[in-house]
């Protein structure tokens, strides 16, 4: 397996205005075909690489593959915005594509990612092919599960706090995951570390800010419009999952019309990370049909 490091795939790029910034690997010549691009989820210090970094070295040997920081995370600009998150972000992408020539790709979105996922599929339709999402957010309805799930309660309470704690930013991170040994010290210390630095926290207020105005609040209400999404979609999911709960996928799941659901046992809301094995298998798979 290639060895990639943080540094030796950072990129940036000036898109729509913003200076985005990504994570690039991939065969040499670059193969015909869809890039894959990877959008991580929103929780406090959430960037691509944080969630997909390990991921990056085994779908780089298959794939032109990119992990994006959104709007609003990692070390991408974090602007106020002026619609909802998840459109924002999908013009966003967008415009990154086509400042490096990507003219389609398949896309894998986590949470928060998946929600810019679908948008991408709804309002640049010709820029996707196949989405992967994983726990997503905006089609996911909790028809069982109470609202706001364990997981949300944990992030509004983060992010709340005029001073948040180490111990808050581990409570977060362990509704995250079932196998609670992945959520370390140095995991812990990393996330901490980006979570409140001045800049990030702008930039979370900024994305908060955007699902909290009335005024766009049906545009991130994803599942009004899950009909449309006319591409092939595989659903994932952990069966533990304590912030995006399974009872959440069953609506995308009879919504769209080219929908598939796996569920992940043993797993919370990083299928990417705690059944990584078979998560990559699954989507290289789904990516070359």
């Amino acid at each position: 397996m290639t060895q990639l490091s943080y540094e030796s795939t950072s990129r940036t790029v000036k898109a729509a205005g913003l200076t985005l910034h990504y994570h690039e690997a991939g065969p040499d010549p670059r193969p015909a075909g869809p890039a894959v691009i990877m959008l991580h989820g929103g929780g406090p210090g959430a960037s691509a690489w944080s969630n997909f970094g390990r991921n990056l070295p085994v779908f780089a040997g298959h794939f032109r593959t990119l992990l994006v920081d959104q709007p609003c995370f990692g070390r991408s600009d974090k602007p106020e915005l002026d619609k909802d998150y998840f459109s924002y972000s999908a013009d966003a992408i967008t415009a990154l594509m086509d400042e490096l020539g990507i003219g389609q790709a398949h896309f894998i979105g986590n949470s928060l990612g998946g929600g810019t996922s679908v948008r991408m599929a709804l309002n640049h339709p010709d820029k996707v092919a196949r989405l992967l999402l994983m726990g997503p957010g905006g089609v996911s309805v909790n028809l069982f599960a109470p609202d706001p799930t364990e997981g949300t309660k944990r992030l509004f309470e983060f992010n709340a706090a005029p001073r948040p704690s180490k111990e808050q930013l581990r409570a977060f991170l362990g509704v995250m995951a079932y196998d609670q040994s992945i959520v370390t010290d140095e995991l812990v210390e990393e996330r901490w570390a980006s979570a409140t630095d001045p800049d990030t926290r702008a930039g979370s207020a900024r994305m908060a800010a955007s699902f909290a105005n009335p005024a766009w609040a049906e545009d991130w209400m994803l599942w009004r419009e899950a009909h449309r999404i006319t591409q092939p979609v595989l659903l994932t999911w952990g069966r533990e999952d304590r912030v995006n709960p399974l009872d959440g996928a069953l609506v995308a799941l009879k919504t769209i019309p080219d929908a598939r659901l796996h569920v992940f046992p043993h797993c919370g809301h990083w299928a990417q990370t705690e059944q990584a094995d078979e998560f990559n298998r699954l989507a290289i798979d789904f990516f070359s049909h």
